[in-house]
């Protein structure tokens, strides 16, 4: 198959372009780098199967090649980034979903939508089914992302019922690892890059709001598998083991050794108190559930980091 990904040099968009090339496959991957790295995909641009297109797919973009499928992974996706980018973010969900799928249908090539447990907002059901529709304030600070993923899910559902475009739609839980970018604001980086360093954890509120980690390989695979599938509903991949962040604050701790305090910060607007997928329909048609415990994926996760960091000190060091 050749596949067009756009957001290829994300942290997730990157590892799904390196799962579609280990099993042979063709992809060109498309990326603005306004928060994906050149980093990330350093190591696939080697491979005679990749092509790299630098492109911001919120503007028209129209492949010469014949393409099987087209994901659409772009999109700011931390509070960080998508509260600095409001804009954009709202672009990339509606016009770049647009253009996304335009693509698909022009070439007759099945299209996943990256979507988001965002699309639950703070959710009044749990754990969350792909049947609950969701508690989620549109005009709030968040609304630009949950509401970017919401309608991009509506856009896709369309094509697929007017044009006959062959959709899927993946609903991502809290992923974690390898590329994520130390500074990108999501908690698993920001508390290993804090008991690194030394620094306090921060915690939003009391840390009693609880989130499912899904290690970025159980990820990459539920994603693979809903693209070879049949299903054109909306599917949840995540983690259904629930943690509380003061928990994920202490694994962080024991796996780091180190002696950082914790330190407590108001709780932002809309922050969901609760998230865990409900993975009925991943386990029944696409035989998958995560295989990573969340300790053993931290620990994975550290040499990462720990390289990140002292690559940084030894820049700051020269200037």
């Amino acid at each position: 198959m050749r596949v067009l990904l756009t957001g290829a040099a994300g942290f997730l968009g990157s590892h799904l372009a390196e799962r579609f090339l280990h099993d042979g496959h063709e992809v060109i991957g498309l990326d603005n780098y306004v928060t994906g790295s050149r980093d990330n995909v350093a190591i696939l641009r080697g491979h005679p199967g990749f092509e790299m297109v630098e492109h911001d797919i919120s503007k028209p973009y129209f492949p010469e090649s014949d393409l099987d499928g087209v994901l659409h992974f772009a999109s700011p996706a931390s509070p960080v980034d998508y509260l600095e980018l409001p804009i954009q973010t709202l672009k990339v969900g509606s016009l770049g979903s647009h253009h996304a799928l335009g693509i698909a249908l022009a070439k007759g090539a099945r299209f996943l939508l990256a979507s988001t447990s965002e699309v639950y907002g703070d959710p009044l059901v749990h754990p969350q089914p792909e049947t609950y529709w969701g508690n989620v304030n549109p005009v709030g600070f968040r609304g630009v992302y949950d509401e970017a993923k919401r309608f991009a899910e509506a856009m896709t559902m369309a094509y697929h019922r007017y044009h006959g475009v062959d959709t899927r739609i993946v609903r991502i839980f809290n992923t974690y690892g390898p590329r994520m970018r130390p500074g990108d604001g999501r908690v698993v980086s920001n508390f290993i890059v804090q008991a690194l360093r030394g620094d306090p954890l921060t915690i939003y509120g009391d840390g009693s709001q609880t989130r499912s980690f899904c290690y970025v390989d159980d990820e990459v695979d539920g994603i693979y598998r809903l693209f070879h599938s049949e299903r054109i509903e909306p599917t949840n991949i995540g983690n259904p083991n629930e943690f509380t962040i003061r928990e994920l604050a202490a694994v962080v701790l024991e796996e780091t050794g180190s002696a950082s305090a914790i330190e407590s910060l108001p709780l932002p607007a809309d922050d969901p108190k609760v998230r865990r997928p409900d993975i009925s329909s991943a386990r029944s048609v696409l035989g998958w559930e995560p295989r990573v415990a969340l300790r053993d994926g931290i620990r994975r996760t550290l040499p990462y980091f720990r390289s990140q960091l002292d690559e940084h000190d030894a820049k700051a060091r020269t200037i």
